[in-house]
């Protein structure tokens, strides 16, 4: 019960870690970010294991680990209030054309950041976004205003239905 009750505390100290890093960190891991995250269980391994170095205290953390991923999961699907906890809320970074920058500085995205995402969408200036979303996965949904109708096509016109 040892490693079991290490694993879930450090599971807990890593998943807080990440969490308070903010949600921009995992859309754009640079190298030395994912180098970082993939030496934690090494750092960590001595105060997983403590001294024991046997097989069955190793695979009981790992079964220990993937427990509490799988349960992470369970309550976060199941509860809203879990999911927003462990995976945050989308955050609006542009209203009608118009950065929000204090939510821009609360989640370290800078005005480069939107527009490389608007480009990709096809949009040119910022007064054609209507919505710049940071999503809880790190990317930047980017919705734009709706296209003006066609000036040959009268607002009136109705629509053809599929059939």
């Amino acid at each position: 019960m040892d490693t079991v009750a290490r694993v879930t505390v450090i599971y807990l100290v890593v998943l807080l870690g990440l969490r308070v890093l903010g949600k921009r960190e995992f859309g754009q891991l640079s190298p030395l970010e994912l180098v970082s995250l993939l030496m934690i269980p090494e750092i960590v391994s001595q105060a997983l294991i403590g001294s024991d170095y046997s097989l069955t205290t190793g695979l009981t953390g790992l079964c220990t680990l993937l427990v509490l991923v799988f349960l992470t999961s369970l309550l976060v699907q199941r509860f809203e209030r879990v999911g927003r906890l462990v995976s945050g809320d989308p955050t609006v970074l542009v209203y009608e054309g118009r950065f929000l920058v204090d939510a821009m500085n609360r989640m370290r995205v800078t005005p480069d950041e939107v527009f490389t995402e608007m480009h990709k969408t096809g949009l040119e200036a910022l007064s054609e976004v209507k919505w710049a979303i940071l999503e809880p996965d790190g990317s930047i949904a980017i919705l734009a205003h709706d296209p003006p109708e066609h000036p040959s096509t009268p607002a009136h016109a109705e629509r053809k239905k599929p059939v």
